[in-house]
């Protein structure tokens, strides 16, 4: 009975170290250079058509900034402002926007606004490719976190078809 059961152990033991090993390397969708490029230039396009002066920084899903395109006239706090946005975006896998919204609300999340490298303004949306995250878009220099929100997601609109 004991050898049965040292067994079943070992075997046990054995099947979860397989499926262990057998995570430990994965696939993950992420963002190309062209693609950021493309949103970025939208991006600063919708907004330039709207009247906006802005830059819109595009980074990877781990928030390494993939491509930067700022507009004539737009100030240069817009360069940190948007690559913060984008970051903050891509780590918590949500809108700064929402971000925000929800620690003006939530006391026990207002302690985001000191996580290093965050910005909580809007202006700030996630890329996705289906429910999976593999980077984001942030934009700084309308007047308002709202409008460079509006702008973003305009941006990522605009080339949707490509992220399937």
């Amino acid at each position: 009975m004991q050898n049965r059961l040292a067994t079943i152990a070992a075997l046990t033991l054995s099947l979860i170290a397989t499926a262990a090993s057998a995570e430990g390397v994965r696939t993950e969708k992420n963002m190309s250079l062209d693609l950021a490029t493309q949103i970025a230039a939208q991006t600063v396009a919708t907004c330039t058509a709207n009247g906006y002066a802005v830059t819109a920084t595009v980074v990877d899903r781990a928030g390494t900034v993939r491509a930067v395109q700022r507009a004539d006239n737009a100030g240069p706090h817009t360069l940190e402002a948007s690559r913060l946005k984008a970051y903050t975006s891509a780590s918590a896998k949500n809108t700064t926007l929402a971000m925000m919204e929800g620690a003006q609300k939530n006391p026990a999340a207002a302690n985001l606004v000191n996580i290093p490298g965050y910005l909580l303004l809007g202006g700030g949306v996630p890329v996705k490719v289906g429910n999976e995250v593999i980077g984001a878009v942030g934009v700084g220099g309308a007047p308002g976190g709202h409008l460079d929100e509006q702008c973003a997601v305009a941006g990522i609109a605009k080339v949707q078809d490509l992220l399937k």
